[in-house]
């Protein structure tokens, strides 16, 4: 499952399962490249901007001691004090990342420190619940920098940095809409399992963080080449040179997290808040919806919520979590009904789901002095005929709804603006029947039954359609290519007002 490029890993670009994208590798010795790494992935834009300017904690900063390098004596000590069930090795490669995080990098290490105090909560309670090590909190450190929009050129992404099929195969909804890789709640969970699952294989955390970087694959094969040791030094050699530098990676992470006050590394000060609130939302929702009832920015509802890749909770077919500080998820219960309501016309235009509702086309204002009244298409309805039933211009008519080519389908709901003073005589229309409708216009539908005729024989040389409930000659039109329903009307001699029958044979085309 490799990194974006590990905060430490520049593009190492291992992808999951063991295959790796390129050829640049992490050398036995201090990478200098390492360092141009740390810089692009901790300033990726999700970084500069949920971290304000640092404003280290009012305590004397020692310059000369924060950028010396420690005795081996020191670290060896420190490492063996941590309390965990791994044993942190020291030497010259963990040394060597050490340093570059207390010592060369230390602005984004205070940056990730920042934000820790959001991530890390998540990340030891889906430990916590599967009693795995606390440590693997700081997986993430290396994988993503704590970027939950960090994204591989392999195609890994998210916190943790799941390859798409890794992610399918541990639960995570991956669609045009959301991408719970990047979810620090749901990722987190699914990454607690792939490492649960490469422990039940190794039953040695530090082949489990080797496989998780390159694939088991690539770890199986260094065992088998190093005649089946199980230790991640002794295998070392027979890992791919950018795996080797993971774990090194890792030891020093953990170090530099819980030594960082000794080495005068302090939090900067971030824009997420600590504690957080989640709401289920249960029909679609735009965030400037939300954004324009709560009053808040649309890139607080993405920092809180990068799983989703539009901007939209597509909560159509089951309810999806939106998590808001506990001040706006109070405020979100008291206006849910104001929220939903907000603009709903724009953003889910005919109840469909609208990622760029600002693309799309314009949703016009109601006129002065005009009121708002809504037809619904019926069977055998056209354009031209609702609009002469309002006596408005088609071209309104088709400007105030969008609709394109005089396209419209059964069922489908029109906006039709109409003078204040007659808003009562318009609504009536679309509870009207044909007839009544037509009368509206001076024109008149006979209600007798026309006399039973034989019908007309088919021409063998045209293609013939069946009229079924519910057609229109759009809908039929549309079945055929290059036909439209104005070649249908004129075939069969039919015009605006024509109304089809059900069993009624249409002439198409002809035959080719």
């Amino acid at each position: 499952m490799k990194g974006l490029v590990s905060v430490v890993l520049v593009a190492v670009g291992v992808i999951g399962n063991g295959q790796t994208q390129t050829s640049d590798t992490i050398p036995d010795t201090t990478p200098p490249y390492l360092e141009e790494c740390l810089d692009s992935l901790v300033n990726k834009w999700y970084v500069n901007k949920s971290a304000t300017n640092m404003v280290l904690d009012s305590i004397h900063f020692d310059e000369t001691i924060a950028t010396k390098a420690l005795p081996d004596s020191v670290y060896i000590q420190r490492l063996a004090d941590i309390m965990s069930p791994m044993p942190f090795t020291f030497n010259s490669k963990v040394k060597a990342y050490i340093e570059l995080y207390t010592i060369k990098r230390r602005d984004q290490v205070q940056t990730m420190l920042g934000l820790s105090d959001y991530y890390f909560p998540m990340f030891e309670e889906a430990l916590d619940a599967k009693q795995m090590p606390l440590e693997l909190k700081y997986l993430p450190i290396i994988e993503s920098a704590l970027n939950p929009k960090a994204y591989s050129r392999a195609g890994a992404s998210g916190l943790w940095q799941f390859m798409y099929y890794t992610g399918k195969q541990y639960g995570l909804n991956i669609d045009s809409y959301i991408d719970e890789r990047r979810d620090p709640y749901r990722s987190s969970l699914a990454a607690v399992d792939f490492l649960e699952d490469l422990y039940s294989i190794y039953k040695d955390w530090f082949l489990v963080i080797a496989a998780y970087n390159c694939g088991p694959g690539n770890v199986n094969k260094a065992i088998r080449r190093s005649g089946g040791e199980r230790d991640f030094w002794k295998i070392y050699y027979h890992l791919p040179k950018e795996t080797r530098g993971y774990v090194p990676a890792f030891i020093a992470a953990t170090y530099a997290f819980t030594y960082a006050k000794e080495h005068n590394l302090h939090a900067q000060a971030s824009k997420l808040p600590v504690a957080t609130d989640t709401i289920m939302i249960s029909q679609p929702l735009h965030f400037k919806q939300i954004a324009g009832v709560l009053n808040v920015k649309e890139n607080y509802l993405r920092e809180l919520n990068p799983q989703y890749r539009r901007d939209v909770i597509p909560a159509n077919k089951k309810s999806y979590p939106l998590r808001l500080t506990f001040n706006h998820a109070a405020e979100f219960a008291a206006s849910e009904d104001s929220i939903y309501a907000h603009r709903r016309d724009q953003y889910f235009a005919n109840g469909k789901l609208v990622s760029n509702p600002e693309y799309t086309k314009h949703s016009p204002q109601v006129p002065k002095g005009k009121a708002t009244v809504y037809y619904t298409v019926k069977s055998g309805d056209a354009i031209g005929l609702i609009a002469d039933w309002y006596d408005v211009r088609t071209s309104d008519l088709r400007y105030w709804n969008n609709v394109r080519r005089n396209l419209i389908k059964v069922g489908q709901r029109l906006a039709v603006y109409v003078p204040k003073n007659k808003t009562d005589y318009y609504a009536k229309i679309n509870n009207m029947s044909y007839a009544e409708k037509q009368r509206l216009s001076g024109k008149t539908v006979s209600t007798n039954q026309p006399k039973k005729t034989a019908p007309e024989p088919e021409d063998a040389n045209y293609v013939y359609y069946t009229v079924k409930s519910g057609d229109n000659l759009w809908t039929i039109a549309k079945k055929y290519n290059g036909v439209s329903n104005t070649d249908i009307m004129r075939l069969n001699k039919l015009n605006d007002e024509s109304k089809l029958s059900i069993g009624q044979k249409l002439k198409i085309k002809r035959k080719s």
